[in-house]
């Protein structure tokens, strides 16, 4: 059975309707205290490629459950006011991620035009990140 939308126009979809920003626009915001980076990543992604300095990791399977205050998982990184800049790899589910926050009503926020791979690409910083041992 064909599915009646793939991940492709999924994608395109949420990038017509979502604010987009570039490598270089978004490494201006770095270190702004208004603005919140959230990698929406997987902790292994983060462990093996490293992140945006100061990134909060906000994995995609819990961002909208860690966003509602109503959520047993709230995490109140995201009452404070700011404009959020999501990312990931590249950019396909920060666009998705980026859309539903907004149907949620948490607003600024944009999405990273070519995700982290483009960050990288363009030499910006990185920060490491540990592995947990357990």
């Amino acid at each position: 059975m064909p599915l009646k939308r793939g991940f492709k126009q999924l994608v395109a979809d949420a990038k017509a309707r979502i604010k987009t920003v570039s490598v270089a626009e978004a490494q201006a915001m770095l270190g702004e205290p208004n603005v919140q980076f959230v990698d929406i990543r997987d902790v292994r992604e983060l462990q093996h490629d490293g992140k945006i300095p100061g990134a909060f990791n906000a994995p995609r399977g819990m961002l909208e459950f860690w966003v509602d205050p109503e959520s047993p998982y709230y995490k109140d990184v995201f009452t404070e006011g700011k404009t959020y800049v999501l990312y990931c790899k590249s950019s396909w589910r920060s666009a998705l991620a980026t859309a539903a926050l907004e149907d949620m009503g948490l607003t600024p926020v944009c999405d990273i035009d070519g995700g982290f791979t483009a960050w990288q690409a363009a030499g910006a910083p990185v920060e490491a990140v540990e592995r947990h041992k357990g």
